[in-house]
């Protein structure tokens, strides 16, 4: 997928974890999560500046039904910019490629003049875990390998490395030492982005920028030994 785009820098805007219900109004610890991603996108489209991309990168439905993905696609295309997908631990795969790729196989690679965007799957079927897995990284090599040139944007829906919190922390991509082996091989990656946690997280490992952001509906608090929710809902 080219994404054409003349400006030096790319602005991106992530929406990760809505967690839709089946039906409209549904609620996940008691928010309703399509009032919730609608509120997150009207705050996207009341910005000075619209975003060149969104990524949307995993846990898009909560029980992975076609209804919540079809209003995921609605929303989506309202913004009025390209947008992509990658899967999380509640989606599954063929009613993603099927309802939000519209039956064409997932977009791995978004490229600009000066940036390449990279979508990798990290989830497992029937797993809360994730594991990225030989095809995988191979894929993400091949990649790479494919324009040294462009800044490189790596996106996955779990963590790869420990982010504080105990129990989120025994579900982070199982091998992740095999993917930063991968990344230290490409002097051009800058910034490795992912969902799944529920909270902000900023970190740097081997002068790459590690980032996470906050869920479009219920946060997890930060620094927990087991389950346990944020205060700050968006």
């Amino acid at each position: 997928m080219l994404f054409r785009s003349r400006a030096a820098a790319l602005r991106i805007v992530q929406v990760t974890d809505t967690h839709l219900e089946q039906h409209a109004g549904g609620t996940l610890l008691g928010m309703d999560t399509d009032h919730s991603l609608a509120h997150v996108l009207r705050l996207v489209q009341a910005a000075p500046d619209a975003p060149d991309l969104l990524l949307a990168t995993g846990d898009i439905a909560n029980h992975a039904s076609d209804e919540a993905y079809v209003r995921a696609r609605a929303a989506f295309d309202v913004v009025g910019v390209p947008w992509a997908w990658l899967p999380g631990n509640h989606d599954e795969r063929e009613p993603m490629q099927r309802v939000l790729g519209r039956g064409e196989p997932m977009v791995r690679a978004v490229r600009s003049p000066h940036w390449q965007v990279l979508l990798l799957d990290s989830s497992v079927p029937g797993e809360v875990g994730g594991h990225l897995g030989a095809g995988e990284l191979a894929l993400l090599d091949g990649l790479l390998s494919e324009a040294p040139e462009l800044h490189a944007l790596v996106c996955l829906h779990h963590q790869p490395v420990p982010v504080g919190c105990a129990w989120l922390d025994d579900q982070m991509v199982a091998d992740a030492e095999d993917f930063f082996a991968v990344l230290r091989r490409h002097l051009q990656v800058r910034m490795v982005l992912w969902g799944h946690v529920h909270q902000d997280f900023t970190s740097l490992r081997d002068g790459i920028a590690l980032h996470a952001t906050p869920s479009t509906c219920v946060q997890f608090a930060p620094g927990s030994a087991g389950f346990e929710i944020g205060r700050a809902h968006v």
